[in-house]
């Protein structure tokens, strides 16, 4: 199949897939006698595999990692567990941050009458006057 109908059925886009080559995330695929990429269903499987990790909060260096250890038949889950539990941190560190900036936008919209008048508190945090 071609990059388009791989992306179609992985979720990752055509210029995802050609990035993802680039880095040597994933093995390039085949070449048909067209000179068009030909995919086949290991490619459709890792572009899935990657799309899965991705849309999990893990970088694609740490993917590259995840790759790796799943075609390892002798890994310790031990090593795929403690990046999961990596990437629980770092989620749980950005949920705290969106927490604190929906709190601060939250007081700012309380804050601001929404009238025809010209006082903002909103811009005037921005600016640096709150």
């Amino acid at each position: 199949m071609n990059i388009s109908q791989a992306a179609e059925q992985t979720g990752v886009s055509a210029k995802a897939i050609r990035y993802y080559e680039s880095i040597d995330l994933i093995a390039p695929a085949r070449r048909a006698g067209n000179g068009y990429r030909d995919f086949n269903d290991n490619d459709i499987h890792m572009l899935r595999f990657v799309a899965r990790a991705r849309g999990l909060g893990f970088s694609v260096a740490e993917v590259s990692d995840l790759l790796a250890l799943y075609q390892d038949h002798d890994r310790a889950s031990a090593q795929v567990r403690g990046m999961a539990q990596g990437a629980i941190s770092r989620i749980e560190e950005k949920i705290a941050e969106l927490q604190s900036i929906s709190t601060v936008l939250s007081d700012l919209v309380e804050r601001c009458q929404g009238d025809d008048r010209p006082n903002c508190p909103i811009l005037d945090d921005l600016a640096g006057g709150a």
